[in-house]
């Protein structure tokens, strides 16, 4: 087990940090296996599958690490990839790390880098997680969780007392973070009660992440119980250009939201006083469940080394967004992988992966994580709330 070098509360690396952009080159693709009944009740099957494929996608480009309870859920992660074709091999690496669900990009760490460019050292920034506003009880595993994937991790962890899940904000590596009123806002992110200023989120996002502007969107989509996570409405696909999603439809609910987020968009300018290039991305149909009106997004993509995932729903409006996502991307594969089911959950692709960044670990080269998952037993207490 690698040692972890946990910063006291509120301390940070003493170099100055860098969140990397998606696109940036990456060391591995982190998952956590779907297991909780209550996210997909009676479609794990089909959940797994869109597993299989994303991973099959992913593994020709870079290492995927996957969560696992124990070595009994390894085994059977193993043996459904198998069934499906395809080879566990040093690609994919299991780690031993109790988890409540599967949404590792919110409470999974988040890897920046620290210090002056080419001898950048890799950081995990192990923010508070408290399932989205304390409303899916139990998530003391998940909570932490951040600190038992930061074990398996080469580099510095730090912890940090600041609630923040990863789909909450979206950045391009040059200090610049989109992010929404409504969730980053929000008081039941708060530690204290209190609701959080946008004067205090600007302070420690650049305290953490070397943020240098904000961007504020308004609200999220229908459905979406994140209290409306950026990484479904408007992401940044280089440097100067942001993909943000648009609904045709005035008469659909989420019209005025999409419409009210474009326009601040529309006014925001970079730290070089240029105005972003904006590309629009269709909303897919309204997808329902239960009655309930689903938050299915195409911004909810996942760029990887040789590949874009992006959601698919069975709409005329897939091959229109993949398009748009292709001609974003001209140097990766655009892979579209079937997410109604995945949405049944409440999320797709971009909250159920979490990038590991290259950069140059303290002494050791970019080794990443151990890869004997057996040896790598993760102990996580159960956390007392």
């Amino acid at each position: 087990m690698q040692n972890r070098t946990s910063a006291s509360t509120g301390s940070s690396p003493s170099q100055p940090i860098r969140w990397p952009a998606e696109w940036e080159p990456h060391a591995a693709t982190w998952l956590t296996w779907p297991k909780n009944p209550e996210t997909w009740p009676g479609l794990l099957d089909q959940v797994v599958l869109a597993y299989v494929q994303i991973i099959e996608a992913l593994i020709g480009g870079e290492r995927v690490c996957i969560v696992v309870d124990d070595a009994e859920a390894a085994e059977s992660a193993r043996a459904a990839l198998s069934r499906h074709g395809v080879r566990v091999d040093g690609r994919i690496t299991f780690h031993l790390v109790n988890t409540n669900d599967a949404w590792v990009r919110d409470y999974g760490p988040i890897g920046a880098l620290s210090g002056p460019p080419g001898s950048q050292e890799r950081v995990w920034l192990n923010f508070g997680f408290n399932a989205w506003g304390g409303k899916y009880p139990p998530w003391d595993f998940d909570a932490a969780a951040g600190a038992g994937i930061g074990s398996a991790l080469r580099g510095p962890v730090f912890d940090v007392p600041e609630i923040l899940e990863g789909g909450a904000i979206d950045g391009n590596g040059e200090g610049v973070v989109l992010t929404t009123e409504s969730c980053m806002l929000n008081r039941n992110r708060s530690l204290d009660g209190e609701k959080r200023t946008e004067e205090a989120a600007n302070r420690f996002l650049a305290h953490w992440l070397g943020v240098e502007q904000v961007i504020w969107l308004k609200k999220g989509i229908i459905g979406d119980d994140t209290d409306g996570h950026v990484d479904n409405l408007a992401r940044f696909v280089d440097h100067q250009t942001i993909v943000a999603a648009v609904e045709a439809d005035p008469d659909d609910a989420n019209q005025p939201a999409l419409a009210e987020n474009w326009s601040r968009l529309e006014s925001e300018r970079g730290r070089s006083g240029r105005a972003f290039d904006l590309v629009a991305i269709p909303m897919p149909p309204p997808i329902e469940h239960a009655g309930a009106r689903l938050p299915a997004s195409y911004a909810n993509f996942y760029i990887a080394n040789e590949v874009v995932l992006i959601p698919s729903f069975e709409a005329a409006t897939d091959r229109r967004a993949a398009a748009i996502l292709g001609e974003c991307f001209p140097g990766r594969n655009i892979v579209r992988i079937p997410s109604q089911m995945l949405v049944v959950g409440l999320g797709a692709l971009h909250c159920l992966t979490q990038l590991e960044p290259i950069g140059v670990p303290a002494g050791e080269g970019d080794r990443g994580a151990e890869t004997d998952s057996e040896r790598n037993r993760l102990s996580v207490p159960r956390a007392i709330r």
